[in-house]
């Protein structure tokens, strides 16, 4: 089973996981819009993106959201533009026929131990628990593509049964 985990968002990374082991990581296509240079996620790059690694696959697959929600003391415009970066990944996933699971992030962090800690102890963990791809996360940045690895394999750990 190929297993897509996401971490929404314009900073936020896909992770791809196939029996327990991570493929690859890409950072959230972005692509920039309008006068201001704002960026937004890039649909058209997430749909090849996604084209590219299951058009040859016999094999299920399942695709893990982080669920999202609006936070406290988060401004309107970046609350709409990370709501939209979500919208955007749930009407690739529908055009594509994939199915979508989402889990909240109270849940993921409480499995990986990782409820009020540091944003870089999730880095920390993914390095851990996959030593053969530290090298990937050796950045500080690299936080988001280890919340996209950990949320994929949390699904692998604790919904596996079910399939």
């Amino acid at each position: 089973m190929l297993i897509i985990g996401i971490d929404p968002g314009i900073s936020g990374s896909i992770c791809f996981f196939e029996d327990g082991k991570i493929l690859e990581v890409i950072e959230m296509p972005i692509m920039i819009e309008g006068k201001k240079n704002k960026k937004q996620v890039n649909g058209a790059q997430i749909y090849n993106e996604f084209s590219k690694r299951i058009n040859n696959k016999d094999n299920e697959i399942r695709v893990v959201i982080e669920q999202v929600s609006a936070m406290p003391g988060q401004g309107v415009t970046s609350m709409f533009n990370f709501g939209q970066s979500f919208g955007i990944l749930k009407g690739i996933c529908s055009a594509m026929q994939l199915p979508m699971f989402f889990v909240r992030p109270a849940r993921w962090k409480k499995y990986f131990n990782l409820i009020n800690s540091q944003k870089d102890a999730s880095r920390t963990r993914a390095i851990e628990i996959f030593p053969y791809f530290s090298t990937q996360l050796s950045k500080k940045k690299d936080s988001n593509k280890a919340d996209a690895i950990l949320i994929a394999s949390f699904y692998y750990e604790t919904y596996k049964k079910d399939d």
